[in-house]
């Protein structure tokens, strides 16, 4: 019989220990190695680095086959398995996952005009019809909307998906208990497969990164510095001013205290586990010891988990405007909000594995006529730079939630 000692990790098999670093290791660590390996490989030997864009061209097929289902079957399940009847003192809190998200998206305009990106996208010198304006814009959202289902599937037509699936949720909210049930279990079925495939992302990030360094060179990295300064600069405006501003005008009081005790309490926490569901009991327990009603925060804190996105907002805003000054677009005032608008919803139907805001761009790049093939590459880029845009994305999103909540709350009193 094998004594506990020799199940120490020095003496296992190779193999094993290979399969023990996989199931294992967090999704952040062997992703941060896959960062590392394409770095070395690029700087090393370049022409092994260019072979292994078979790897990151896999991943980005992968993530372009299970979005579109993604979408149309979780927003479908959301709708469907709705409770009416909750309590009306939620309707505020609400209100303010909504403003909050809105407000997200329009700072992250603001900061994406006032510091504009280009990325590093095979394909972005193809000449494309940009839209010229927001009366084009629109026509083109209603085209998509109305869109046939199966066109839309085959096509990543995402707008016209999305319409699909809230006309779907609306139907099924009205069938059985069974049928419903059967929607919510076909959502959890397709999330597993896209758990799975981000479970390829260390493998896709190692070839991506080593082969966009290998035909760009090292001045592609300083892309990524400049994006993320970008998505986290417009992350802390929120936390730190924008939600502030909204508690001050409900409470009339420093909002300062809550804000910090928020991001102190549950944002940290929120910055390593990268999951808004996982993060609900530590939101639970602090709006406990914050002497909120319980009948208030038991919903208010699972239903922020799931739609109070600024942070999803922001990521969404900044990488499509990213791949829109890339391609050359130009965008006026009207067609930016209405870019607001479209990502703040999208937002709110996030999906809860990591990286699933990023699955959503698509959607709002589709607003500009960019292609899917380009869309998920801004994708990919997403997930490069994941390990610390989710993380601080989690953070404000979970953060926000108790900071809505006690101000809410605080009001009514």
């Amino acid at each position: 019989m094998t004594s506990p000692e020799n199940l120490s990790p020095r003496n296992l098999a190779p193999r094993s220990r290979i399969l023990a670093f996989l199931f294992e290791t967090s999704l952040v660590v062997q992703i941060l190695v896959g960062l590392v390996a394409g770095l070395l490989l690029a700087w090393l030997w370049p022409s092994a680095a260019a072979s292994v864009g078979l790897l990151g061209a896999v991943f980005v097929s992968a993530l372009k086959a299970v979005a579109p289902v993604l979408v149309l079957v979780l927003v479908t399940a959301a709708i469907a398995n709705h409770r009416q009847g909750q309590s009306t003192r939620i309707r505020p809190i609400i209100g303010l996952y909504l403003v909050g998200t809105l407000l997200a998206a329009v700072v992250a305009v603001a900061a994406s005009f006032m510091f504009p990106l280009t990325l590093q996208l095979a394909g972005a010198d193809v000449e494309m019809a940009p839209p010229e304006g927001i009366v084009e814009v629109l026509r083109t959202l209603l085209l998509k909307i109305v869109d046939n289902p199966v066109n839309a599937l085959r096509d990543g037509n995402f707008i016209g998906i999305l319409a699909w699936a809230v006309g779907l949720g609306i139907a099924f909210r009205h069938a059985g208990e069974g049928t419903r049930a059967v929607v919510s279990d076909l959502a959890g079925a397709v999330t597993f497969i896209v758990r799975v495939v981000i479970r390829f992302a260390p493998l896709g990030i190692f070839g991506l990164v080593a082969a966009t360094l290998a035909e760009s060179g090292f001045g592609a990295l300083l892309d990524y510095v400049r994006l993320l300064a970008v998505l986290v600069g417009s992350m802390l405006f929120v936390a730190l001013v924008a939600n502030p501003l909204i508690v001050f005008a409900l409470t009339r009081s420093n909002p300062y205290p809550l804000v910090l005790t928020c991001l102190r309490e549950s944002g940290i926490t929120a910055f390593f586990t990268r999951s808004s569901a996982a993060n609900i009991p530590v939101n639970m327990d602090l709006c406990r010891r914050l002497g909120l009603p319980e009948d208030t925060y038991s919903v208010s804190i699972p239903l922020g988990a799931t739609i109070n996105m600024a942070g999803a907002a922001i990521t969404i805003t900044v990488l499509t405007l990213a791949a829109v000054h890339t391609l050359g677009i130009e965008v006026d005032i009207a067609t930016a909000l209405l870019l607001s608008v479209v990502a703040a919803v999208a937002a709110c139907g996030a999906s809860g594995v990591a990286g699933g805001s990023l699955l959503l761009i698509p959607l709002a790049c589709a607003m500009f006529g960019i292609s899917n093939d380009i869309a998920m590459q801004v994708v990919a880029i997403g997930f490069i730079i994941g390990v610390v845009q989710d993380s601080c994305e989690t953070a404000l999103n979970s953060s926000t939630d108790v900071v809505f909540t006690a101000a809410a709350s605080k009001m009514g009193k």
